[in-house]
């Protein structure tokens, strides 16, 4: 989908706008410090993907998951890129492995890990 990120932030304010007025396009800008039309174009995807801090706002404010909307940006987060670049090949291969694992399997890998995992 060509607009996928701008798509989802305007339904997901859009949906929270219907239930309170905080959540319109001005108050949702000037709350992360942005210009309304900028928070505009990021909707209609006519800007270029917008920075990690910007989308991590936007997650936060709009209760949507951060790595979700960077991904749609084409983006993954800092923390997650120090990791993958202190382990290169032993994430690549993870991220390969669990490329065809169903959504619930990946889900019990992780539990199992935190479970017999050191953090």
């Amino acid at each position: 989908m060509k607009n996928a990120l701008g798509k989802l932030i305007r339904e997901k304010r859009e949906i929270l706008l219907s239930f309170d007025t905080k959540y319109s396009l001005r108050q949702i800008a000037a709350g992360i410090g942005l210009e309304p039309s900028y928070l505009s174009r990021i909707e209609r995807g006519k800007v270029p993907r917008p920075s990690e801090t910007t989308l991590t706002m936007l997650a936060k404010t709009l209760g949507l998951d951060r790595d979700e909307l960077l991904a749609l940006a084409g983006k993954i987060s800092k923390d997650v890129r120090q990791v993958i670049i202190r382990r290169p090949a032993l994430m690549a291969g993870l991220v390969r492995r669990f490329a065809k694992v169903s959504g619930k399997g990946i889900q019990r890998a992780v539990l199992r890990a935190r479970r017999t995992g050191k953090h």
